[in-house]
């Protein structure tokens, strides 16, 4: 879940998840936590998920630092977010040339993050229906080849 993680003097415990960004590339949508890992560790109102993005581009031997943005991740928008398939679900940033990060109250950005997946599983379930069907079509071709 973390590539760092650290308790503050007054108790409260960040695991910050490192993000990096080449600028001169196309793809970039980088997985930042678990759906499930995150509902659990958000229990806990002193735990903070943060997020530390940093952009880049290479020139020669140099690596040139652009925009750094670090930001607890109930404060990036869900526009510039999305879930991925994997497990019970990856939030991602949908493009890493495109932040949306405001100050916002936990609680509303979960209470999103619910409706977000509430949304997101049953799509699931139908591309599921629909690889299940797909293989029985597969089933039914092979059972009716000869055995060679």
């Amino acid at each position: 879940m973390a590539d760092l993680a650290f308790t503050d003097k007054d108790g409260f415990y960040y695991v910050v998840d490192v993000s990096t960004h080449r600028t001169d590339t196309f793809f970039n949508m980088p997985n930042l936590t678990s759906v499930e890992r995150l509902a659990r560790f958000y229990e806990n109102d002193e735990n903070y998920f943060v997020v530390l993005s940093v952009s880049y581009q290479v020139e020669g031997t140099k690596v040139l630092v652009g925009e750094a943005h670090f930001a607890p991740i109930e404060f990036f928008m869900w526009d510039c977010l999305t879930i991925g398939a994997l497990g019970w679900g990856q939030i991602q940033i949908a493009n890493s040339k495109y932040m949306n990060i405001q100050r916002y109250s936990r609680k509303k950005w979960m209470l999103e993050f619910c409706n977000r997946m509430l949304d997101f599983y049953p799509k699931e379930i139908e591309k599921i229906n629909a690889r299940v069907e797909r293989f029985k079509e597969v089933r039914k071709f092979w059972q009716s080849k000869r055995d060679a």
